[in-house]
């Protein structure tokens, strides 16, 4: 569950929101003037962030290696076509 709480209250509910965190897998959203801030989530789910972060990471240096030498338009272009051709496919 999503639990979207202040700063203010965030800090003093600090334990209580942890423990939320830990044993319900809920997700806090620290909000400061109404706009959100940032996020308390299980180790869990911050690992998986983090493995798939290091995953798109690296695919992003080899797209950008393999298209090092190729003019912009000719990269873009190519990039469409495969986004196309993803998005058309079942």
């Amino acid at each position: 569950m999503l639990i979207q709480i202040s700063a203010l209250a965030f800090q003093q509910n600090l334990d209580e929101m942890l423990n939320q965190v830990q044993h319900r897998q809920d997700h806090v959203l620290i909000c400061k003037n109404g706009r959100p801030l940032a996020a308390l989530v299980d180790m869990r789910l911050y690992e998986r962030i983090c493995r798939k972060r290091s995953r798109f990471d690296a695919l992003s240096g080899r797209l950008a290696a393999g298209f090092a030498g190729l003019p912009m338009a000719e990269g873009e272009a190519e990039i469409e076509a495969a986004t196309r051709y993803q998005r058309a496919s079942p």
